[in-house]
């Protein structure tokens, strides 16, 4: 499907890796787990099986431009987005999603962060897909989740419904942001959360309405620029409005309220 577009987040500075993973060179570009490949470049190959070059758009701190490019050349210089400076995932998202809007209206986006492992891509691949092809049929947005192995307080919780859509969509009945570890542990023992893995799949116009209804001032950031998006004024209209925005994550601004 050519309207499948992969936005890959690659703006964070690594802090928990630290000091293996700084400001200068943090953890997307380290092969942390020795397994012959950086993260982003892994993101990249994981994807790449199945989304065309053309259909990768990278976020990142635009002192890492260079860094990205030279790590997936695949991709040309207009399909990574430069933050000026961090302000966490919302903006992130807004910003891609504001993009392929004036390039693809029809666009369905997978958010996927640049520091994950996958060691089975043939199970990975069809739950993207699967997901990809509801999103695309749906008003919905959606989330992969992870069967938790401990009650972790660093990860975002998601509790699933007993109903079952297509493909074993289940519909989200809770979303809860980093929990004390005594919920994190009724979490666990209920059996029916899942972590939130940070990758999501909505249509371009789903998300951007769902900026209207829950984050309505960094939509208005952004749709102000709306005649910039794939020009070469770009860069000077989000310079301008990046440091309004809010500092916010995309798991506390839309999807707990969602």
């Amino acid at each position: 499907n050519m309207d499948t577009h992969v936005v890959i987040m690659a703006g964070g500075i690594g802090s928990r890796f630290w000091p293996m993973s700084r400001q200068s060179h943090p953890k997307q570009f380290l092969d942390i787990l020795g397994t012959g490949k950086i993260f982003i470049r892994q993101t990249y190959e994981r994807f790449a099986e199945f989304i065309p070059d053309s259909n990768f758009l990278v976020v990142t701190n635009a002192n890492y431009k260079s860094e990205v490019l030279r790590q997936i050349p695949e991709l040309e210089i207009d399909q990574v987005l430069c933050e000026p400076l961090g302000r966490n995932t919302a903006p992130c998202i807004a910003y891609a999603a504001y993009r392929l809007l004036a390039q693809d209206p029809d666009a369905t986006m997978i958010v996927t962060p640049a520091d994950h492992y996958t060691s089975n891509q043939e199970t990975f691949r069809k739950v993207i897909v699967e997901g990809a092809d509801f999103a695309s049929e749906n008003r919905a947005l959606v989330t992969i989740g992870i069967r938790p192995t401990r009650p972790a307080t660093g990860y975002g919780y998601i509790q699933v419904a007993d109903e079952v859509k297509l493909n074993g969509v289940n519909k989200v009945k809770t979303f809860t942001e980093k929990p004390t570890l005594e919920v994190a542990r009724a979490f666990l023992d209920s059996g029916d959360f899942f972590w939130n893995s940070g990758i999501f799949i909505w249509s371009v116009k789903t998300i951007i309405d769902a900026f209207e209804k829950w984050l309505p001032e960094i939509d208005a950031q952004f749709k102000s620029i709306a005649d910039h998006y794939g020009k070469p004024t770009e860069r000077d209209a989000i310079a301008k409005i990046y440091p309004e925005c809010r500092n916010i994550s995309i798991d506390y601004g839309i999807m707990e309220k969602t």
